[in-house]
């Protein structure tokens, strides 16, 4: 059997071998998402990560996030986390989304602002906002602090209707 997760850490938290300056109420803080707060959504999707690479205070605690921008009729193509399953929040506006489950089976849904919808982990997964006038944005809690990504090439994603 085959395993991938956070490690246990036998401490309350991880400080990194290059911070060398007395770890404050700084460290364990995330600003990078205020700058969305009054931003005009993106051009194109858009994902701003606090995994263990933005937010070094995650090492060890098995949690990250991201947050997803969805300009009208953009997509997030299909895509995989290996190491954790995804709890979409959708905070704005209203998605497509769906995954495929490992008999091949899709399991799909429109959501709606305020709808929550969990990917499994390691399932090839989508979210599209099939509004062509409103933007969305949605909040992606992972149970690891790098659930890494694995994107389907867009090559096999697309479906031609004959």
């Amino acid at each position: 059997m085959v395993s991938a997760r956070d490690p246990d850490i036998t401490s309350d938290f991880v400080i990194p071998a290059n911070v060398t300056s007395p770890v404050d109420g700084n460290f364990f803080t995330f600003t990078a998402i205020r700058a969305l707060v009054s931003a005009q959504p993106p051009p194109n999707f858009k994902v701003l990560k606090a995994s263990v690479a933005e937010f070094p205070a995650l090492n060890g605690q098995s949690v990250s996030l991201a947050v997803l921008q969805f300009p009208a009729g953009t997509t997030n193509p299909p895509h995989t986390h290996p190491r954790s399953a995804e709890l979409l929040f959708l905070v704005q506006g209203s998605l497509e989304v769906g995954f495929v489950d490992t008999t091949n089976k899709l399991f799909s849904q429109t959501l709606q602002a305020v709808d929550m919808f969990v990917f499994a982990k390691g399932l090839f997964h989508f979210q599209y906002n099939a509004d062509a006038q409103k933007p969305a944005m949605a909040f992606s809690a992972f149970g690891s602090a790098n659930a890494g990504t694995v994107s389907l090439p867009v090559t096999l994603a697309i479906h031609h209707k004959h």
